[in-house]
């Protein structure tokens, strides 16, 4: 059977955060590759702060796509071209539609703030029907924090506590700032060359 993390984020932009964490939850449940999801269009986030989709489909390929055990769908970017809002529940059950003749086991990769929003997603039950719900850890928030009933039902990782984010970034970006090391050098000129987050 084939194990496959499902890593989904605006990725706006991606950074070296997103890697390190990923490689850390693949070798720890011996996953076969991770899958990067950049949203389309996002539920819960204020639309105004998330610059184009194909920029943030661009430099996710930039990030990720140089690792053999890492890749990146525009699955839910194409979806948005269509006006549908993107729901992690939906695009799970299209993954399964495609992977159950393969015997692939998915894991769906979260934060510890996204499970605590869990109650806001749409049918989060059917998220731990359709795969393993991994957590990690992230400065900030509890555990107890977390619904009763979904903090059962999930699996929790230590993972590195970094302080790296891309709203960190897009602010160092807009003072001018260096962003050198935060990212991929790739995804550095790319943001230079597309004059993004100014």
């Amino acid at each position: 059977m084939y194990r496959y993390g499902i890593l989904g984020g605006s990725y706006n932009p991606p950074h070296i955060g997103h890697s390190i964490l990923a490689e850390n939850v693949r070798e720890q449940l011996s996953l076969d590759k991770v899958i990067f999801i950049p949203s389309g269009r996002h539920p819960l986030k204020d639309e105004n702060e998330i610059i184009s989709a194909e920029h943030r489909l661009n430099m996710s390929k930039i990030a990720f796509g140089k690792e053999s055990h890492f890749e990146v769908l525009d699955h839910e970017i194409e979806k948005a071209k269509t006006g549908a809002v993107n729901y992690t529940v939906d695009t799970l059950m299209e993954l399964y539609e495609v992977y159950k003749n393969d015997f692939v086991k998915m894991y769906l990769i979260i934060g510890i703030d996204n499970l605590i929003d869990f109650p806001k997603w749409k049918n989060p039950d059917k998220l731990f029907a359709l795969s393993e719900v991994v957590v990690m850890n992230r400065p900030g928030y509890l555990v107890q924090d977390v619904d009763v009933e979904y903090s059962r039902k999930a699996r929790y990782l230590s993972v590195p506590m970094l302080e790296i984010s891309s709203t960190n970034i897009r602010d160092r970006v807009k003072s001018g700032k260096s962003i050198k090391y935060l990212v991929d050098e790739g995804v550095e000129k790319y943001i230079k060359e597309n004059g993004l987050y100014k």
